[in-house]
């Protein structure tokens, strides 16, 4: 598997990635994730789109936020 870090990685090759990645082959129209709460993915990975943050970095802020104020055990 090639890596998919910003440093081994094209703008396009990211691109593509998120999209094969994002695609749960129901479409975004059945999707609830975004009007739940769970946000745009494209604005959420617009930062590893444009190889400012890798996606950990991004994953990881997203997941502390989602579980701040909870009791996780």
């Amino acid at each position: 598997m090639k890596s998919i870090l910003i440093k081994d990685t094209t703008k396009e090759e990211r691109e593509q990635l998120l999209r094969a990645s994002l695609d749960c082959g129901g479409g975004c129209e059945n999707c609830s994730s975004c009007w739940l709460g769970g946000g745009n993915p494209w604005e959420i990975y617009q930062d590893y789109i444009e190889g400012k943050r890798e996606i950990r970095e991004i994953n990881m802020e997203y997941n502390e936020r989602y579980l701040q104020g909870r009791l996780i055990k």
